[in-house]
């Protein structure tokens, strides 16, 4: 049997995609935001000197970063209602496992911007008596986001096509919907090859923008 290619029939579909398109991009902005909130506690606890706080973040982290997102969606998905016996669309079972995911990612990215301030600020902020909220909110915090920024914005990236696995849980994403109409078309090759663009399309620029900003951060950072 002959394959007939067709990739005109996909202008039907497109709005569709769209709708796809966008329960993605919300999805990754909300998880990106909890996500990043989520990181910098958790960097926190991992610079800790209570050796307590600190082991239950390098444990969070590790645990997180060491097991397959797609794992982590399922289990949010079919086991966390059975554990805490409430009901959990497939979008609140995917918020909360991307972004607990992405909260592991992003304490690395905080944690390693933290160690780049230097010990003399440490000890100015010790010296102007400055209490530990003063001291993260006013002296640590913005310089950890100026430098974290080029490692945040790869991290976003990765979440953003990560975010295709929720599709597996039934959530209408980009990839469920091109999914569906390509069942329906019979036509995958073509529906598929568009969601691939589609993830490029965005995923490209934003990678080349980490680029651009990373390089002027680093002209800011060393003038």
């Amino acid at each position: 049997m002959t394959y007939h290619f067709s990739f005109g029939f996909i202008l039907d579909y497109w709005s569709a995609l769209l709708v796809g398109l966008a329960t993605t991009l919300k999805l990754t902005v909300i998880c990106v935001f909890l996500g990043m909130l989520l990181g910098f506690a958790l960097s926190l606890m991992r610079t800790s000197e209570t050796w307590l706080i600190h082991a239950i973040g390098s444990i969070y982290v590790e645990f997180f970063r060491g097991t397959p997102v797609l794992i982590q969606i399922f289990w949010m998905f079919f086991c966390l209602p059975i554990v805490l016996h409430v009901d959990l669309s497939s979008l609140a079972s995917a918020i909360i496992a991307l972004s607990l995911y992405m909260g592991a990612i992003s304490c690395e990215t905080f944690r390693s911007a933290m160690k780049a301030i230097s010990r003399d600020q440490h000890d100015a902020c010790m010296a102007l008596g400055l209490g530990p909220l003063a001291k993260i909110s006013h002296v640590i915090l913005p310089q950890t986001i100026l430098r974290a920024i080029p490692t945040l914005l790869s991290n976003t990236v990765s979440l953003f096509k990560e975010s295709s696995l929720v599709s597996a849980v039934g959530m209408s994403d980009l990839l469920y919907v091109g999914q569906n109409i390509a069942t329906r078309t019979f036509h995958p090759v073509e529906i598929l090859t568009t969601v691939a663009f589609i993830y490029f399309a965005i995923a490209f620029p934003l990678t080349r923008a980490v680029t651009i900003v990373e390089q002027r951060l680093l002209r800011k950072i060393e003038a």
